[in-house]
């Protein structure tokens, strides 16, 4: 395999499959496979899920809600998410052990660095909930500050779509898919794979990314192994 430790940012609207709302439990259980075969592989795994299959603070805030409440019931909606996960590695006969970004025993164990490594090389998932643990932060940001926190070799972001456009794919027939792209490219021409904080992070700490479509069943374990799908983001 080409990567020792890797950091998965899954998707929570990916985890509606073909609902409105929630999760559907055929796409965690095809997600639950595909990351038992790579622990199987020997691959350490973090994983970051976000919240918006149950609730987005953001577009809470737009609702009428207090934008830091919003935040704090979006780090609760990851929770449940890291939690249902959890329970799906668990029927594959991998341990997942949920880490929370704030204290909350004894639903998840409060995350530090020492604890989510020792975890991944005992070959259990690190699933880390909650986010930053602050407001105004997306999962996005978290997922690249565990990355670098981590030190893990690539995150790989887990999406509905195979890669990065030079627009909106389903809106632009003309869009334009890379295989490649730098962080400076990222920037200049305004794309929007992840909010600026998380780009910002990921560049100054060279953190590899590696974009995909995770609900194709077979791609995570095409990645890992080094075959060119998705887009490869660089500094």
């Amino acid at each position: 395999m080409r990567y020792k430790r890797i950091l998965l940012k899954l998707s929570g609207e990916s985890l509606m499959g073909d609902q409105q709302y929630g999760i559907d439990e055929k796409r965690l259980f095809d997600y639950a496979r595909q990351i038992r075969e790579a622990v199987e592989k020997g691959i350490q795994i973090a994983i970051v899920i976000g919240g918006g299959n149950i609730f987005r603070g953001l577009s809470g805030a737009s609702r009428g809600f207090d934008r830091v409440k919003g935040d704090q019931m979006g780090m609760l909606a990851t929770v449940i998410n890291s939690l249902a996960l959890s329970s799906a590695l668990e029927k594959e006969g991998i341990r997942g052990q949920v880490f929370t970004a704030i204290r909350m025993e004894p639903v998840g164990r409060l995350y530090a660095k020492q604890d989510a490594l020792e975890a991944m090389e005992r070959g259990e998932i690190a699933i880390v909930s909650g986010g930053t643990g602050n407001p105004f932060f997306t999962t996005d940001t978290a997922s690249a500050l565990r990355a670098v926190e981590l030190e893990v070799d690539v995150m790989l972001k887990g999406t509905r779509v195979d890669g990065i456009y030079s627009a909106d794919p389903e809106k632009d027939p003309y869009a334009v898919k890379f295989d490649r792209i730098s962080y400076d490219e990222i920037y200049n021409q305004g794309l929007k794979i992840m909010d600026l904080t998380a780009t910002t992070l990921a560049k100054d700490n060279h953190l590899p990314i590696i974009v995909f479509d995770m609900d194709m069943v077979g791609n995570l374990e095409k990645v890992l192994s080094g075959e060119n799908i998705g887009t490869f983001v660089h500094n």
